[in-house]
């Protein structure tokens, strides 16, 4: 069996999911996990899917036809790795929006070996004022000699430079 990742972009409309869906099943591949979404107005996201090693060419040619209806598709085999060792962590971050704040906290947690395995962001209004509140979910791989007290001491110490409020919790 081989794993496929299917990273996919294009102008949004109806039945882009289904007929990625299609695509995969005509192969005789079978569909793991998405992360698909309107991003900027377009369609965006990422497949995993695996299939029989010699169908991959099958899966190349069916995605072709979608790739047609104006959606770029960009096939790739997936990395093989054993579970990741060291802590995982859920991390949350919310705060007035200002440029800077995802180089910031991405350069901090970079600077001590921590891997981001999810980040989701998006923009909300603030209730009382409707500024714009800028919002971090974000699941983290510690080195296994690197602790999340040292993980959480060194968001707090940019956190208040970038006025933020930061979570960092045991991930479940």
């Amino acid at each position: 069996m081989a794993s496929i990742v299917l990273s996919v972009v294009g102008s949004d409309r109806p039945g882009l999911t289904q007929a990625l869906a299609a695509a995969v099943l005509s192969a005789g591949g079978n569909w793991l996990e998405s992360h698909l979404s309107r991003l900027g107005g377009l369609y965006v996201g990422s497949v995993l899917v695996e299939l029989d090693a010699d169908a991959v060419e099958r899966l190349r040619s069916a995605i072709g036809a979608v790739d047609a209806h104006g959606l770029e598709v960009r096939i790739a085999p997936a990395v093989e790795g054993g579970s990741p060792d060291g802590e995982a962590l859920n991390f949350s971050l919310v705060g007035q929006d200002q440029p800077g704040i995802v180089n910031q906290v991405t350069a901090a947690l970079s600077g001590l070996g921590a891997n981001i395995e999810t980040f989701k962001s998006w923009i909300s209004e603030e209730p009382h004022s409707g500024a714009p509140l800028f919002h971090v979910e974000a699941r983290l791989r510690l080195p296994p000699d690197l602790g999340a007290a040292r993980v959480q001491a060194t968001l707090e110490d940019i956190s208040a430079e970038i006025m933020v409020d930061v979570v960092l919790e045991p991930a479940g």
